[in-house]
């Protein structure tokens, strides 16, 4: 059996900013502890919207400092704390669209985390927009997240369906190799999990892992499914740059997908170099 060795372990305190690398996280029931807890409310057209919908949100970074809340760092070098009072008119300048930043909320609070008007009133249009696709491209198989489609992300989280996305190098080496001219970096796709699987030969490695659970130190996760890609990962981030070939490859190479969803079974605590088991 191929060795799995877990690499690096990343937490993103708000959603759709650039995150932060862990030295050890104690996994639970929502994940990582500070992952994806603040989130953009779009005061122009309404919902949460992270950055499928204001795709400028990738250009910023959000650290957990000492204090009671992540510093955001804007594109220019600028800070602001995410508690600050300033932070709602601080953001909205820098991103030229009014807006404001919110912690979590109650899950009971439905109406915070209901979705957004849509950009047009057709479904498929609006699908296609979403997740990046060009006439001829198939929409994802949405069948696993029917449960959320009313909201924007399930109530009382701000993820877009599961509290942990893992992700291997070769996955994104084997894009890299078909696709030489596109930057297949982390930093496009949000991983919590970064696994290196050694000496697995397969183009993709964690596709194979879909229903299975894995161990990772004494933390049991359960792998629920891939993780179907959207225009995010064609969007400016850091020092990569917009691009749109991201999103034809891997439809062409990986069915539009990348890395899996998994939820915790047991927590635990996890740290770069230790071993998964596939149990």
């Amino acid at each position: 059996m191929p060795s799995l060795q877990l690499r690096e372990v990343l937490r993103y305190p708000i959603k759709s900013m650039l995150g932060e690398s862990l030295s050890e996280a104690v996994l639970g029931e929502k994940g990582i502890p500070g992952d994806r807890i603040w989130a953009t409310r779009d005061e122009q057209r309404g919902g949460i919207r992270g950055a499928k919908k204001l795709p400028d949100l990738m250009m910023f970074s959000a650290a957990t400092g000492t204090g009671a809340a992540p510093v955001i760092t804007a594109p220019d070098g600028d800070t602001c704390a995410a508690n600050s009072e300033a932070v709602h008119s601080w953001l909205s300048e820098k991103l030229d669209h009014r807006v404001t930043l919110w912690p979590l909320l109650p899950a009971e609070n439905l109406d915070h985390y209901r979705r957004g008007a849509p950009d047009t009133e057709d479904f498929e249009q609006e699908l296609m927009a979403v997740f990046g696709r060009i006439p001829g491209e198939p929409i994802p198989d949405l069948t696993m997240f029917a449960e959320v489609l009313e909201f924007e992300s399930p109530p009382g989280t701000y993820f877009d369906a599961f509290p942990l996305l893992i992700m291997t190098y070769q996955s994104m080496a084997t894009l890299a190799q078909r696709h030489p001219d596109g930057q297949f970096d982390s930093r496009r796709f949000r991983p919590n999990l970064l696994i290196d699987a050694v000496d697995d030969t397969s183009p993709f490695p964690e596709q194979a892992w879909n229903g299975k659970q894995l161990r990772l130190g004494d933390a049991v996760l359960e792998v629920v499914g891939p993780c179907p890609r959207c225009s995010m990962t064609t969007h400016a981030t850091g020092d990569l740059p917009r691009d749109t070939s991201i999103m034809r490859h891997l439809v062409k190479e990986a069915d539009g997908n990348l890395g899996v969803y998994a939820k915790v079974v047991t927590p635990g605590t996890v740290k770069p170099g230790q071993i998964l088991e596939l149990i």
